[in-house]
């Protein structure tokens, strides 16, 4: 009986493990937990009948003993640096210049990873045993934290050895935080028992860890993502993707991220997609981390005293205040998605007036349990639209009302149908007014075709008195059409008209920017319009072909193939071609041969412009093969200086930068 009792013991374990794997890692559970929590419960039934196979790894064993005497400092073994920030794109690409300079020639890979708002961690495991934890403490040192990290349920006490054996050593950094719904469920207990709130995740976290008893920290249902590696050897692994690929066999979750990114200008639009996604999360993020993927250049490119050189932190600025909600709408955007979202009463925030919030969708407001008249906190980051973060439990009177999500579009009455394994709701009808007038919007934006006039007003009446009922239909709007709609008139509408032909030689790469194809932002456009140099070569193009352009990579290269193969796709762009929009940009091998003068050259354009807005100088600079930033410094190769050209003039004149006029720019790109 006592060995078929070891036998079950050690069987329960691996598929307790197995199961833990399924549910933490791969997010895709096997088990109801009722059916999980019958394993456990067998588990601890035989380890109490036999003791006498206890290990201190078994999924029994996360809370040891009871409360420790105090916290022991631990030196680390590698120190456990800072990482650089920024809130500045500009500083980002001087990152990727100096990193390009610093390799002499030998092109970076970057990896993004969310940046997570929690308390740093050091995890060790001896022959796949989990031994040692800490916390980042000053750098070179830390608490053991060993006993509270025990209790975390996706840090495995054990690491699986299915795919691959475990190392004698490893060493994994990563974060320790709490989730949005958790902290809700917390501070809903905190409130029951009378007793002070936290403010946020972050704050919660760090007091969790800092219990002397584990069953306390235990109860907090605290998380971890790994995002790096410790003392190095642990995995045999030449990069940051494949370490991350055996974290995650291993048993350990990692922090969300891209896959490895061949530009700048593709991981800064990955950034840009992610943070305006942030509000979506149950976690806190409070940016992105840009990472050299290559662990060779990491190791020539070295550290300084503070920061490793390989590395970036991409941080918005985080603003928050509590506000009453007062009702709560939804929108329809361009591509359908029902948008719930929250009418305050007015509250100022970095120096804003803000009186509504995104609730982003059904979910997020049923797991905040967010209701009509509560109080919440509303947090504005950088110039992302600020969104509900949590609600005030503490204020709640019992007169707040639950909110219903629709089942019928607001706007033209239609089914909405959630998206298969998300957690979007869309209007199933393709020709409902409200998402056209969103494409039509971000269409006729300032980084697209900038139509100058085509504004939400004028875009209303257009597609409510259905003269406008595609992109393409813009192109055949004439000044009688719009000469009687409200406050337009002949000589507004023949403006609206001159500012539509405009548009149609704004070129390539703005095109494959209005358009909006998933994943393909002004960079990446500007990256295929410049490979391709005409819409018909980059829609032939096999999907191989997109995929091996320097900075595109295979998301991408998959989003734009899709679109050009589709019916839609194919029909929108004749349509363009007979409206006479010009589809072609010069491609690098003609600006190359072309224009020697602007070739691989860095220009900042400051002042006001007689010929020009500053975006369309910068983006002709970038079409000679020149590149703009939006700062001066040393590696600033040229100043085009306008009117009041302000501060930055008189940085390049003390750095000694050249500075030209508007003039001899004409006669550079001209000549």
């Amino acid at each position: 009986m006592t060995g078929s009792a070891k036998e079950r013991i050690e069987n329960l374990r691996r598929e307790i493990e197995y199961h833990n794997y399924r549910y933490y890692i791969e997010a895709n559970p096997e088990l109801t937990d009722f059916e999980f929590d019958r394993l456990l419960d067998e588990l601890k039934n035989l380890e109490k009948e036999h003791p006498e196979f206890v290990v201190p790894e078994s999924p029994t064993q996360r809370v040891g003993g009871g409360p420790i005497a105090g916290f022991r400092q631990v030196r680390h073994e590698v120190p456990m640096l800072s990482i650089e920030n920024t809130y500045n794109e500009a500083e980002v690409r001087e990152f990727d210049l100096r990193i390009r300079r610093l390799l002499e020639g030998d092109a970076p890979r970057y990896i993004v990873e969310h940046k997570i708002d929690g308390v740093s961690a050091s995890l060790v495991y001896e022959n796949g045993v989990f031994t040692l934890g800490l916390t980042r403490g000053d750098g070179l040192g830390g608490d053991d934290i060993t006993h509270n990290l025990r209790t975390v349920r996706d840090i495995p006490l054990r690491l699986r050895a299915d795919a691959l054996p475990p190392p004698d050593m490893l060493e994994v950094r990563g974060e320790i935080y709490m989730t949005h719904t958790e902290l809700s469920r917390l501070n809903r207990i905190q409130t029951e028992r009378e007793e002070k709130v936290f403010a946020n995740c972050r704050n919660a976290a760090a007091g969790s860890l800092k219990l002397l008893d584990p069953r306390e920290c235990g109860r907090r249902n605290l998380r971890f993502f790994a995002h790096g590696e410790g003392r190095p050897g642990g995995f045999d692994a030449a990069s940051h993707a494949v370490f991350f690929e055996k974290v995650r066999n291993s048993g350990i979750p990692v922090v969300p991220h891209s896959p490895p990114l061949n530009s700048i200008d593709v991981a800064l639009d990955y950034c840009r997609e992610m943070l305006e996604a942030r509000e979506t999360l149950d976690y806190e993020t409070d940016g992105m981390v840009i990472k050299i993927d290559d662990f060779e250049q990491r190791r020539r490119l070295g550290a300084t005293a503070k920061f490793p050189r390989w590395v970036i932190a991409y941080k918005v600025e985080l603003w928050q205040a509590e506000a009453e909600l007062v009702d709560i709408r939804v929108q329809v955007g361009k591509t359908g998605v029902l948008t719930p979202v929250a009418e305050l009463r007015t509250v100022e925030i970095a120096g804003t007036k803000v009186s509504r919030a995104s609730l982003h969708n059904a979910d997020e407001i049923a797991r905040k349990d967010i209701r009509i008249g509560d109080y919440v906190i509303v947090e504005k980051a950088g110039k992302i639209i600020p969104h509900v973060v949590r609600a005030e439990l503490e204020k709640r009177t019992g007169n707040e009302k639950p909110f219903e999500f629709p089942g019928q579009c607001p706007v033209c009455g239609e089914n909405v149908g959630r998206d298969e394994g998300g957690v979007y709701i869309r209007c199933l009808n393709p020709s409902c007014p409200a998402q056209l007038k969103e494409r039509l919007a971000f269409f006729a934006s300032r980084t697209a075709m900038d139509i100058e006039g085509m504004g939400p007003a004028l875009i209303d009446q257009l597609v409510d008195k259905k003269a406008v009922n595609s992109l393409t239909d813009i192109f055949a709007l004439t000044v009688d059409q719009l000469k009687d709609l409200d406050r337009m008139g002949e000589k507004s509408a023949r403006k609206i008209i001159d500012g539509i032909e405009a548009s149609k030689g704004r070129g390539l790469a703005r095109v494959l920017t209005a358009l909006g194809i998933r994943h393909v932002g002004e960079g990446t456009a500007r990256l295929l319009a410049e490979e391709f140099g005409d819409i018909h070569l980059l829609a032939a193009a096999p999907l191989e072909r997109i995929a091996e352009i320097t900075g595109v990579g295979g998301i991408v290269a998959n989003s734009a193939y899709d679109f050009f193969k589709s019916r839609a796709g194919m029909e929108t762009i004749q349509a363009f071609e007979t409206r006479g929009v010009c589809m072609t940009e010069e491609t690098r091998a003609r600006i190359s041969e072309n224009h020697p003068k602007f070739t691989g050259k860095t220009f900042v354009v400051t002042g006001t412009m007689k010929g020009f807005s500053r975006q369309e100088m910068e983006a002709l600079i970038r079409g000679l093969g020149g590149k703009t930033s939006s700062s001066v410094s040393k590696k600033t190769d040229f100043v085009i200086a306008g009117s009041d050209p302000g501060s930055k003039l008189e940085k390049a004149r003390t750095l000694g930068v050249e500075v030209i006029s508007e003039d001899d720019f004409d006669a550079w790109h001209n000549g």
